[in-house]
């Protein structure tokens, strides 16, 4: 890696501290697609054969204009306590990705362990998920771009240049939704930017 771009990665974790940021981004999982990847394999909190998971919540992110911070100093413990994280269970259903959320973005917001899990909580209930992507009693097939005109369509005051979904392949890995600190809609041009590429992408069923 080049001298100068490891210096600007140091002053950008310098500079990284927590309570100073810009927006949120939601970013919800299709569970199934993760249940059906070698990672999801190990994964029997979240899919074992009782389990059946659809959009869950994969983070709520402190995002800068361009780029964010992560892994901020906080006086808050680095290990979620069970009794923080169990409530979460129905939207997060990991205490190794609950724990991991906190350490590397929650720990950026400026808030405590319970309020930045509450936020988290409060967030996704701030959205409404488009029933038809949502069943996952089989197989959904759609381009990126209908992909996200049903949670615009699902969601008054959400706009396409405020979304952007990612994909696994051809696989819907996440959504991404931006939202202002007190979680109201708004743009976001880097994010809106980074979504998958591919011209259709599959919700795959639950089972």
């Amino acid at each position: 890696m080049p001298v100068t771009a490891t210096i600007a990665q140091a002053q950008q974790r310098h500079d990284d501290r927590a309570g100073q940021f810009d927006f949120y981004v939601l970013s919800l999982s299709w569970s199934p697609t993760f249940c059906a990847s070698q990672r999801g394999n190990g994964s029997d909190q979240q899919c074992g054969e009782t389990r059946d998971f659809r959009f869950i919540v994969h983070g709520l992110w402190p995002q800068y204009e361009k780029g964010y911070p992560d892994f901020c100093e906080t006086r808050e413990p680095g290990r979620v306590p069970r009794s923080v994280g169990e409530p979460l269970f129905d939207i997060m259903p990991s205490m190794g990705l609950i724990g991991h959320q906190w350490r590397k973005h929650g720990s950026c917001t400026g808030l405590s362990q319970r309020e930045y899990f509450n936020e988290t909580r409060r967030a996704f209930e701030r959205i409404r998920l488009p029933s038809d992507l949502s069943r996952g009693d089989s197989a959904v097939t759609l381009s990126v771009d209908q992909i996200e005109e049903k949670f615009v369509l699902a969601n008054p005051g959400m706009s396409r240049r405020g979304i952007s979904a990612s994909c696994e392949g051809r696989r819907l890995e996440e959504v991404r939704i931006c939202l202002t600190k007190d979680l109201q809609f708004r743009d976001c041009a880097e994010v809106d930017g980074d979504g998958c590429r591919t011209g259709s992408i599959t919700l795959p069923p639950v089972r």
